[in-house]
């Protein structure tokens, strides 16, 4: 099989999407719209940030161990808390990724005892559904009067 992206692309790619996202976090004011503005009943973006949160490590402890942490930590309520477990979230992402062999990412997993698919569609799902949900966070910031981080700019 040829390789069209290699297991470091993939974590750039990753680690890029997260940086838009630690960028769209820090955008909020710092009013507590963070943690309470809704438009039409979606959830708040705080409350996305967590599902954030609550997927990749725990994730990534599953692919690496094949244990599925079920643990909930509390939600952030503030920016400052969001980016405070963001960013040591991405810490134990960028040392947890090494741990990964080559061969696993074509393996079959079940995540958390419900998902079924390859490493690499689990890894993919965490990825997109990032991306799905940090387009709420760019409307929710529109609304606000605040211009959203430039999403192709991923340094």
């Amino acid at each position: 099989m040829s390789e069209i992206i290699s297991r470091d692309q993939l974590l750039e790619h990753w680690l890029g999407h997260r940086r838009v996202t630690r960028r769209t976090i820090e955008a909020f004011p710092d009013d507590n719209s963070f943690s309470t503005y809704s438009i039409g009943g979606m959830r708040t973006f705080a409350t996305l940030v967590n599902e954030f949160l609550s997927m990749s490590v725990p994730t990534l402890v599953g692919i690496v161990s094949e244990e599925w942490p079920m643990e909930r930590k509390e939600a952030p309520t503030t920016r400052a808390g969001a980016l405070e477990r963001w960013d040591a979230d991405t810490k134990q992402i960028e040392a947890l990724w090494p741990q990964i062999s080559e061969g696993r990412f074509q393996e079959t997993a079940t995540a958390f005892g419900q998902w079924t698919m390859p490493v690499w569609g689990l890894l993919w799902y965490i990825i997109d559904n990032e991306i799905h949900h940090r387009g709420q966070g760019f409307v929710y910031l529109r609304a606000l009067g605040v211009e959203p981080p430039q999403f192709p700019d991923r340094s």
